[in-house]
């Protein structure tokens, strides 16, 4: 197959939700009609132990949630469909904020019963400022729930989208009998026995056809053919390059834990969806069909298997082809490196790969060459724009429960750092390290890995601080700054690449230093350099 065809026949994107609203759920039933694997696990159910295929770690499997960023693919109808799978959790926003620099389109998954909610807001603002396309999946449909068309006002008005349904849902919660799918114009109905893997469609080009009378009755046919009625008058043609530019979003209803219109959502997905597309650098705007390879490092993630101490650095493939042994130029470190063994995912199988084209997720094993943000080409010097570490929003010191671990304690710190787990500060004063996390569940999940993957026991310290600010000097040499740093001392620490940061304890604090000291610029996001 030539490279334009399977640059073509890519689709990378990312599903994103609230917590609780089904990402999981509908990443496993997404697979399954894939063929990637036999049987979903259920998720929230702990009479099943198997756990979700994506939520690796153990203390996800405890608490039902995914907290780190899993990569899954699998082949759909002659295409190669990537899925990044992002924690929903707030406490985790930061793995989502950069993962989603590494897909071509999203999912967004609603709740039915819910509604929009807050950290759904938030991912969606994002996706809009970067036009990202975006596909609306509203879940849940067995469960009691909002009106349909009051979820799509909702929709517009919170998110600020412009929907148009593709599938429509006949009765909703008690009363659900199935979906109407208004792109291809057919019926599914829905048996409510979960454990039939796929349901069977009844095709309906027309809705007038007394037939549907017979298979729904006579209410909810009369019903179902107002409300296409309705949706044809109020809402715009679905307009495919108006969806690739971000300015139109179309919307499906279905149960992903009842496997009830994913089928639909998939099959519609992999006609509209884009391939890769291009990304701009520091220099230039990088297009996909260029023949030298780009990618760009958004993710690390150690420990992949608690057996062997790996670390596993995933690449986005952005131009050219990534091919296995061959040298590529690590821009940061100004050096050629060599992949023996790079990693494709494949459901939960890693699968050593030859090559890898645009779109492409690899995993490569790292003895600590990566860092996030870090670009890879085959010789070109530039960097790819938009993976910030964000200021934390919380603050301790990190202590030592067992004077006996130093060294394992410090090794555990220094690679959850590198995964982007958390920031890590070293006060200039006294050299005590203090972490700051996004969200406060972040400070379990390291004393839990520290324990289980290194070996090391930590007690964590309160430590006062609102905000970190990067700090950038007009001129390094000048009297203002060293007054700065002799005056704020006890506040300096330097973060992971060496960085100056000041910790404030308020936002007045930073109001006033701001104003003494005006050469000196605080910032609150790294554009890692």
């Amino acid at each position: 197959m030539s490279f334009l065809k399977e640059i073509q026949r890519r689709r990378t994107f990312g599903i994103i939700s609230h917590p609780d609203a089904g990402k999981t759920t509908l990443t496993e039933k997404l697979l399954l009609f894939g063929g990637a694997i036999q049987e979903a696990g259920a998720v929230k159910n702990n009479k099943i132990k198997k756990g979700a295929t994506s939520d690796f770690m153990e203390i996800e499997r405890q608490r039902g949630i995914s907290v780190s960023t899993s990569v899954l693919a699998f082949n759909y109808k002659d295409k190669k469909i990537n899925i990044l799978d992002t924690p929903g959790h707030k406490d985790f926003a930061e793995d989502t904020f950069r993962t989603l620099t590494a897909v071509d389109s999203v999912i967004v998954v609603i709740d039915v019963a819910k509604g929009v909610e807050e950290q759904t807001e938030k991912l969606v603002a994002v996706c809009r400022m970067r036009k990202i396309p975006i596909i609306v999946f509203i879940n849940k449909l067995d469960r009691e729930g909002h009106d349909a068309f009051d979820l799509m006002d909702e929709v517009e008005q919170k998110l600020g989208l412009t929907v148009t349904p593709l599938s429509f849902p006949i009765g909703m919660g008690y009363d659900f009998q199935g979906i109407y799918n208004l792109w291809e114009q057919n019926i599914n109905l829905f048996s409510g026995d979960s454990r039939k893997n796929i349901e069977e469609t009844i095709a309906f080009s027309d809705v007038q056809n007394p037939e549907l009378e017979k298979i729904i009755g006579q209410k909810p046919a009369d019903r179902l053919r107002e409300e296409l009625e309705l949706i044809d008058e109020v809402y715009p043609k679905f307009n495919q390059q108006d969806y690739l530019d971000g300015k139109l979003q179309p919307v499906f209803f279905g149960s992903a834990l009842n496997n009830f219109g994913v089928r639909e959502l998939l099959d519609c997905f992999v006609t509209i969806a884009p391939s890769p597309r291009p990304k701009e650098s520091e220099t230039r705007l990088v297009d996909p069909k260029e023949e030298k390879l780009s990618g760009f490092v958004f993710k690390i993630h150690a420990n992949m298997d608690p057996k062997h101490r790996d670390r596993l650095a995933f690449i986005k493939i952005v131009s050219g082809t990534f091919e296995r042994n061959k040298p590529y130029y690590h821009v940061r470190q100004k050096k050629n490196l060599k992949f023996s063994s790079p990693n494709a995912f494949f459901a939960e199988k890693k699968e050593i790969v030859d090559i890898s084209y645009p779109g492409d997720i690899v995993g490569l094993h790292d003895t600590g060459n990566f860092k996030i943000g870090d670009t890879l080409t085959e010789g070109e010097i530039m960097s790819f724009k938009g993976i910030p570490s964000f200021s934390p929003e919380h603050f301790r010191y990190i202590n030592n429960a067992d004077p006996m671990k130093a060294k394992q304690l410090e090794k555990g710190v220094d690679q959850l750092m590198d995964e982007g787990v958390a920031q890590l500060f070293t006060l200039e004063m006294n050299n005590r390290k203090v972490i700051g996390t996004v969200g406060a569940l972040q400070y379990e999940v390291i004393q839990y890995r520290l324990e289980h993957e290194y070996g090391a026991k930590c007690t964590y310290e309160n430590f006062p601080v609102h905000k970190a600010c990067w700090v950038k000097p007009d001129d390094a040499k000048n009297e203002e700054f060293k007054e700065f740093k002799r005056i704020k001392q006890k506040f300096l620490a330097k973060d992971k690449y060496d960085q100056l940061v000041f910790l404030a304890d308020s936002d007045f604090t930073i109001q006033m230093t701001q104003n003494k000291y005006p050469s000196v610029k605080l910032f609150f996001t790294s554009e890692m350099d």
